[in-house]
């Protein structure tokens, strides 16, 4: 018998990470030293009180059945009251809000919910592969808006043209940014806002980064923004705010229809979060400032120390606002799979190509700073000594 691929996936690229990591495990099979600043995965560990939740919570009895479909009710308190400390921003947990393995499941789930075949979705490139992915899952069309140096990496509206605006069902957004670690205002949600409610679109906001940023700089929601509740969501990721990768835990908040509509594809797809889990994100949720002075202390130092030796290497960048990426650019006469092959061959250093996140990437590198500074200062050493 010949097992026989759909062809939405038999059509679907390698998924970059993945085949990052496979190069990884080669050169790491032939001896490398191999320094990784591929993969956003953060190295510090999370806060010892949320762990102490998890441990109280999973000798619970009651937390070892079936968790509710949208969230424990609980949980989705201490979200929309985590809303309201640090965004002014008021949300009824009850309809508002609803619980996620992680907003990378969310974010994929939502074209389910919301987009039938023929479909167009207006997906920022370069961007994170889910969006386009999982348009494509849904039969629905992704148009590229390009994010560009020269308009500080934001999507230019205007240049969408009216057919592919009267077509759109969605449109993905995600600041700050990644990978291009580009931050903006409220201004421009503003613009994003008017441009929805004119042409009937639902914006989904991946807000994963708001909780990393530096230099006294605090990134805003979207839903802060007069009139996002009639048309869009907003993704949070408790991975990043608390170093929660790999406990898949986050949750989507704003408009109730569209909250509901995401809600009943999970109901059919998903039995919710272990219980256990989100008593540690209460506990996370209801302490946010915990430490969270000193984590960014850390990334903030590591950026400066990369970004320090990018300037003496002379590779051009934006310093960081925002997440723990370095968004440079590839010097003069190397593409970016070329310049990615080199540092991995040569430096023995796993950075991601800008045009594995789309074609408008080329051109650039992404480097996550989720490492020690002993690494990371030794990775910068070896660009030091790379001859380009």
């Amino acid at each position: 018998m010949t097992v026989k691929w759909a062809k939405r996936i038999e059509e679907l690229p390698p998924y970059l990470f993945a085949e990052i990591d496979t190069k990884k495990q080669e050169m790491k099979a032939k001896g490398v030293d191999i320094i990784d600043l591929g993969i956003g995965d953060p190295d510090i560990p999370t806060p010892q009180n949320i762990i102490d939740a998890l441990k109280k919570a999973a000798q619970d009895p009651s937390n070892h059945r079936y968790p509710s479909y949208e969230g424990m009710l609980s949980f989705r308190e201490a979200a929309a009251n985590w809303y309201k400390e640090r965004f002014g921003v008021k949300l009824d947990p009850k309809t508002e809000v609803v619980t996620l393995i992680g907003s990378k499941e969310g974010i994929a789930h939502t074209p389910l919910a919301f987009v039938d075949p023929g479909d167009v979705v207006l997906v920022p490139d370069p961007g994170y592969p889910v969006y386009s992915v999982a348009t494509s899952f849904a039969g629905g069309v992704s148009y590229q808006m390009p994010l560009l140096k020269e308009n500080d990496f934001l999507p230019d509206l205007d240049t969408i043209p009216e057919d592919i605006r009267k077509r759109a069902k969605l449109m993905f957004i995600n600041y700050p940014n990644n990978p291009t670690s580009a931050v903006t205002d409220k201004g421009f949600f503003k613009e994003v806002v008017d441009f929805a409610s004119k042409y009937n679109i639902l914006v989904c906001h991946d807000a994963a980064y708001t909780e990393v940023a530096f230099d006294g700089f605090s990134p805003p929601s979207f839903l802060e923004v007069d009139g996002t509740e009639g048309v869009g969501i907003e993704f949070h990721s408790l991975s990043k705010t608390f170093n929660m990768t790999g406990w898949r835990l986050g949750f989507a908040a704003g408009n109730k229809r569209a909250i509901s509509g995401l809600g009943k594809v999970k109901t059919n797809i998903d039995s919710g979060v272990f219980q256990a889990v989100q008593c540690a994100g209460i506990e996370g949720l209801k302490n946010y400032s915990l430490g969270m002075a000193d984590r960014m202390k850390i990334y903030e130092e590591r950026r400066n120390l990369f970004c320090k030796g990018l300037d003496e290497i002379g590779i051009k960048y934006n310093t960081p606002k925002a997440t723990f990426y370095v968004w440079f650019e590839v010097p003069e006469g190397y593409s970016s799979k070329d310049f990615t092959s080199k540092l991995l061959a040569e430096a023995g250093i796993v950075v991601t190509p800008g045009n594995g996140f789309g074609k408008y990437g080329e051109g650039y590198i992404r480097v996550s700073i989720t490492i020690g500074t002993e690494r990371l200062a030794e990775a910068v050493k070896r660009l030091k000594n790379l001859r380009v």
